[in-house]
């Protein structure tokens, strides 16, 4: 069984965000990391560079697919995990540890339209099916 947080947000398209203070750190989940199996490759944005929620800031491509990295809040990339362009099966040992980017959150209120844990678990248990 993946895997599942209490205490961060969900996003349908398998990002998470932790947040932490004004800050959202972003990455995939550990059901997405299941999926595409291996990963071989991450491609990040820029630090400065601005995400919109529901918008395309990167890729993730494993030995099966590349899967597009779709944010789920707005913001301001003040630091991309850096380990990841050497190591990107980081994320397959440990998807939550092994975040993406970090932005500073321009609107908390979106937050309110992603998932807590429980639903996340119940949302997976339904693609499966």
């Amino acid at each position: 069984m993946e895997k599942v947080i209490d205490g961060l947000y969900y996003s349908e398209s398998h990002e998470f965000v932790k947040v932490e203070g004004e800050y959202g750190y972003i990455g995939i989940t550990d059901y997405a990391q299941h999926a595409l199996g291996n990963v071989v490759y991450v491609d990040m944005p820029e630090v400065d560079d601005e995400v919109k929620a529901g918008e395309e800031f990167g890729t993730v491509e494993s030995v099966k697919a590349a899967s597009d990295l779709n944010s789920p809040v707005s913001g301001t990339v003040v630091e991309v995990n850096e380990a990841l362009g050497d190591t990107p099966e980081l994320i397959n040992q440990d998807a939550f540890d092994n975040w993406i980017i970090k932005v500073k959150l321009s609107d908390k209120t979106e937050l309110d339209s992603l998932m807590d844990a429980k639903a996340y678990e119940v949302f997976c248990e339904n693609e499966k099916h």
